[in-house]
């Protein structure tokens, strides 16, 4: 599974801005369409307070968090499904992420070019639902139009799949042409199995991330009033982010001037903070510890993997070896105030191969090969 996610939107929305912010990378930003052709790739931080709590506590030589990719995708536009704008590109580079941040203006600068002329938010996430509705169309009915050579192929196996697909494509054929994504569809864990090659785009999960101006970043406005009613009726996550000031922020040279600057403008908490851990739990992501003096980590592992394969993350000997996972949650420690003291308590475990791994467990691997 790809640990990253794609920022996606219009020409101008602000992405690259955001991403450049995020990052604190120089992405290529300018006033003008088409300014971000090659997809820039970052890898982020993951904001824990959690981490630096047990940090508190342990006392290590180092601390490190785990992490998350982002992909700055060129701006899509009308007909990019037909290769407007180097359309097809830039829908290449989305089908290979594993989630969707899309970037929807929501504040208006007769400054800023938009590149329809006018602020109008949900046009803009009608623009891109409908081109990523038609290259997922177009994916689906190429694999119709081949489906009974599959059918016919005399390996059982593809014969069978063949078949079990046919009419979860012939579903998402009429969704798609409807113009409606393809997640919307509810489709079971088998139906989706049969599918996964197509790496449709309108499958991965979605956040809608308005990008407002500085008076509408604690209540909102009329624009993003607009992106939450889509937002709710597809059942995706919404954010509210300034590109402008994040990158102001990023800019600073130290962490004290950036956490000065933002409570000076009222900011609890950066935008981006927020948007990289709604990023990452987007994908499917979870965070789980390893503590000594040496080293406090953070790791990252797939939602609902078992103790095996979560200490696959940290080198594939634990998984091969595995013999027991000593067990206990950060909370406890947080609470008690010690390793010793959540033993004292009954709340440091022992669990086997079966045990599913929970966000926030601090863990220690044992092992043999």
């Amino acid at each position: 599974m790809s640990f990253n996610c794609g920022i996606v939107g219009l020409p101008n929305v602000g992405k690259s801005t955001l991403f450049q912010a995020l990052t604190s990378a120089p992405a290529e930003a300018a006033n003008y369409p088409f300014c971000t052709i090659e997809p820039n790739v970052g890898i982020v931080a993951v904001p824990d307070e959690r981490l630096e709590k047990i940090t508190k506590f342990v006392t290590p030589e180092r601390t490190i968090p785990s992490s998350v990719e982002f992909v700055d995708i060129a701006g899509l536009v009308k007909g990019a499904s037909k290769g407007e704008g180097l359309g097809n590109q830039f829908l290449g580079h989305i089908r290979s992420v594993a989630a969707i941040v899309h970037v929807v203006r929501c504040f208006e600068d007769g400054n800023i070019i938009h590149v329809d002329g006018k602020v109008d938010p949900a046009s803009d996430i009608g623009t891109i639902t409908v081109e990523l509705c038609l290259a997922d169309l177009e994916a689906v009915q190429k694999r119709l139009a081949n489906l009974d050579k599959f059918i016919k192929n005399q390996d059982k196996k593809i014969s069978e799949r063949a078949k079990i697909s046919r009419p979860i494509l012939e579903q998402l054929e009429k969704a798609l042409g409807q113009g409606k994504a393809a997640r919307s569809l509810g489709l079971s864990k088998e139906d989706l199995d049969a599918i996964q090659d197509l790496q449709l785009i309108t499958m991965k999960p979605m956040l809608y991330c308005c990008n407002v101006d500085e008076e509408s970043l604690s209540s909102g406005n009329k624009f993003t009033e607009v992106v939450a009613k889509i937002a709710k009726e597809e059942s995706a996550e919404i954010i509210f982010v300034c590109a402008k000031i994040e990158s102001e922020i990023a800019a600073l040279e130290t962490e004290a001037e950036r956490k000065e600057f933002a409570e000076t403008i009222g900011l609890a908490e950066s935008g981006l903070s927020q948007l990289i851990r709604a990023a990452y739990r987007l994908i499917g992501l979870r965070t789980y510890f390893t503590a000594g003096v040496k080293e406090v980590r953070a790791w990252t592992f797939t939602q609902g993997m078992k103790a095996p394969q979560a200490a696959a993350v940290i080198h594939t000997d634990f998984e091969k070896g595995f013999i027991r996972a000593e067990v206990f949650h950060c909370e406890d420690l947080f609470l008690l105030g010690s390793e010793a003291k959540v033993k004292e308590a009954g709340k440091f475990r022992v669990e086997g191969k079966e045990y599913v791994v929970q966000d926030g467990d601090i863990m220690h691997f044992r092992f043999n090969v």
